[in-house]
Order: C-alpha cells, then sequence, then structure tokens
C-alpha cells in the first residue's frame, strides 16, 4: 500500500471545479485524483481519500484542500497536483492502542418486501425519523439519538474490521450529499466524521480494513480510516 499527501494547484482548475472542491464537491475530488491512476480501469479502482482543509497556521496553504489517499499502487505524477508519497506497512499486534479518524456513510439494509430488492437506509435519519417536524428534530434528543445511532453503527461492525472501541468516539460533521450524475437523478449519501481510540483486536483484518475501506461510498471521499499512535 501507499499513503499520498495530495495538494491541489488551484490555478489549473476550472471556476466550476474550484468552487466545488472548496465546497468539498467529493464527485469533482474523485475526478481529480483519478488522474493519478490513469492507466487504471474505472472498475478498478485502487484507492481511498478523504478531503480536509489545512488549518496549521504555520502552512502556507491554510484554508486551502488536501487529500490523503490509501492506495494499492503508486500514484504518478500529473500536472496541477502535487503529491508526497510514502510506503503504508503499519506494523500492528493485538491490543495496540491507536488514535483514529474516520469518515463513514453509516448505512444498514432496508428490505423492500418479498421479491423486491432491498435499499440502504441512512442510520442517522432513521434515528430522526420518529421525532416530529419542527423543533423537537433540532432538540438536543434528537441530535443525542442520531450520535447514539452512529456510534452504535461503527462499535457493531468494530469486530468485522479487526478492532474494538474501548471508550465511545465523538461524532460530528453530519452532512447530506446529492451529487450531479449527468441527466439522471445525482448521487445521495450521508457522510458523518468520527474521531476517537481504537483497539487491534485482529491485526491482520485491521490492515485489510485500511486497504480497502470502511462502509459505502468510499469512491466519494468515505471509508478511510487514519491511524497514529496517542
Amino acid at each position: 500500500m501507499y499513503l499520498s499527501s495530495v495538494r491541489v494547484d488551484l490555478n489549473a482548475l476550472s471556476r466550476a471545479q474550484l468552487f466545488d472542491v472548496l465546497e468539498g464537491g467529493a464527485y469533482t475530488a474523485h475526478q481529480l485524483l483519478w488522474q493519478l491512476f490513469a492507466d487504471t480501469p474505472s472498475e478498478e479502482r485502487p484507492f481511498l481519500f478523504r478531503q480536509e482543509m489545512e488549518d496549521s497556521p504555520n502552512v502556507q496553504s491554510v484554508g486551502l484542500p488536501r487529500f490523503y489517499v490509501v492506495s494499492s499502487r503508486q500514484p504518478a505524477p500529473v500536472n496541477g497536483l502535487d503529491v508526497q508519497c510514502k510506503p503504508f506497512a503499519p506494523q500492528l499486534e493485538k491490543g495496540d492502542r491507536l488514535a483514529f479518524r474516520l469518515r463513514a456513510n453509516p448505512t444498514v439494509a432496508k428490505s423492500a418486501g418479498e421479491g423486491k430488492r432491498g435499499q440502504r437506509a441512512d442510520v442517522l435519519m432513521a434515528a430522526k425519523h420518529p421525532f416530529e417536524a419542527g423543533e423537537a428534530r433540532t432538540s438536543q434528543a434528537c441530535t443525542q439519538a442520531m450520535d447514539d445511532a452512529a456510534r452504535e453503527w461503527l462499535a457493531s461492525r468494530a469486530a468485522s474490521w479487526g478492532f474494538h472501541l474501548p471508550v465511545a468516539p465523538e461524532v460530528g460533521g453530519y452532512r447530506q450529499h446529492a451529487l450531479p450524475k449527468g441527466k439522471g437523478r445525482p448521487i445521495r449519501f450521508s457522510s458523518v466524521d468520527y474521531e476517537g481510540l481504537l483497539e487491534v483486536t485482529d491485526p491482520g483484518r485491521l490492515i485489510e480494513t485500511l486497504a480497502h475501506g470502511v462502509g459505502r461510498a468510499k469512491a466519494f471521499g468515505c471509508g478511510l480510516m487514519m491511524l497514529r499512535r496517542p
């Protein structure tokens, strides 16, 4: 695997691309980063990514987009993209405790009835649904229900991804996305940011998780788990 930090030369973007990237537009970001793997068949997407905005006062590009990319192959040089890349081979042991950050798309399968194709349901919207429209949906109780649902989604799947959560993670940044798709209906998904502490239960499985990502909407900036030793 490879871990890359990618900065974009905003002068190389069209006006539409510029505004879309600055607003966190996942589809435009995905297209830009695909250029690093241009000789890869589209059905074999070899990377996960996460977009952040520079916030260090010591960085000249403060307030500009930065992408973290984990890929199965080394990215190729592309004009307009400044890439800092290094091999990524984490050495993990059972019992290790690591700080993590994750942007994920929490969904569950929802039955559509016998003989019908099931659909994916937004976990946080499902938690919000019992609250009546209006003030109830902006209440602390509703917010707490949504946060609890987001935490439960991650905690209940953690073992299958090679870790468990010794303490409940912080959640925030819930956002609903609608990405244009030609003349058809837009691609819709939601994202939530997690930050906390995990304990490694299966090092091999967690490394697979880092390579393949968590949850859905991986093509649109979700699923990349970033780890560091506390």
